[in-house]
């Protein structure tokens, strides 16, 4: 697969359907890798008229690792102290829009999916001429006012697992059925076989731990996203254990003249059977971007 040159770092992407169409960028979350994109949503997405980009976001992947530094505590990062952060969602935002300028995409749909959510915001913030339209998924503001983790949640998150093959992919599937959609249970054998490929991919669960500070120690984004106006999309699970639903509804309540979906039964996860709603709701989001504008007083 191809990599792209970006704020002195390589990003590892793939993508699909005519790169003549326009583009839909895809960021993913924290610790997983551009594989959470499956190939079938992106074939979707790709269907509809797009160019569809998948990437693996530093530290994760096949991209960049950021080697060296302070080891990132979790407990310390909690109580406030982010001096063992390498780097900020700031950064990663300006990885994303290097990686526009490696494309050649002038401007991109961004959907950005839990820590990729807050990417997206983020690149909408210091880069908004390189956005068209936004998707936050299961994301929030960063407050800690709202979105906050069920502490039983967050406890397994920051546990530590296996370092062995099996061991990793039993941990990871225990988290991700904790973390997933009450109403749309997942496929065991295709869970286990993803976390699997993953992990032959790139084991490297440091970067885990790099992401996770990154987010903590870049504070709350309400005021910033108050400035987007794009038109952006907010979907949210209302059963969603890792980033509450007050987070989904907290960011949409900042982006004005954002649309808010909240799906009952779903929780931190892209279940196979909203796919076809969540593309939907995705392209009708592109198409606000390029409707004329409403003539005041009309």
């Amino acid at each position: 697969m191809p990599r792209a040159q970006t704020n002195g770092i390589e990003l590892e992407y793939e993508a699909f359907g005519d790169p003549s169409n326009p583009t839909v960028l895809l960021i993913m979350g924290l610790g997983v890798q551009m594989l959470g994109w499956d190939e079938r949503f992106c074939d979707m997405l790709a269907d509809r008229g797009f160019q569809v980009v998948r990437f693996d976001n530093r530290d994760i992947g096949l991209s960049t690792k950021i080697e060296g530094g302070p080891a990132p505590n979790p407990l310390e990062l909690m109580a406030g102290n982010y001096s063992s952060a390498s780097y900020t969602l700031d950064d990663m935002a300006d990885d994303t829009a290097g990686l526009l300028d490696a494309l050649d995409v002038e401007a991109a749909h961004v959907v950005g999916v839990s820590m990729g959510g807050m990417i997206g915001q983020t690149l909408t913030c210091r880069h908004p001429e390189r956005v068209l339209s936004l998707t936050s998924i299961m994301s929030s503001t960063g407050s800690r006012e709202n979105g906050q983790p069920k502490p039983e949640v967050f406890a397994a998150l920051i546990t530590p697992v296996p370092s062995d093959r099996e061991g990793y992919v039993e941990a990871t599937a225990n988290m991700f059925t904790l973390i997933g959609s009450p109403a749309y249970p997942p496929d065991e054998d295709e869970l286990r076989a993803l976390i699997g490929a993953s992990y032959d991919r790139s084991h490297y669960p440091d970067g885990f731990l790099r992401q996770l500070a990154a987010i903590l120690a870049s504070g709350d984004r309400g005021k910033a996203i108050a400035g987007i106006r794009v038109p952006t999309l907010v979907v949210h699970g209302e059963d969603d254990p890792l980033i509450v639903l007050s987070g989904g509804e907290a960011t949409a309540a900042a982006i004005p003249g954002s649309k808010l979906v909240t799906i009952p039964g779903m929780g931190h996860d892209l279940p196979p059977a909203l796919w076809p709603r969540f593309v939907d709701e995705i392209v009708e989001n592109t198409e606000r971007a390029s409707a004329p504008a409403a003539t005041p007083g009309a």
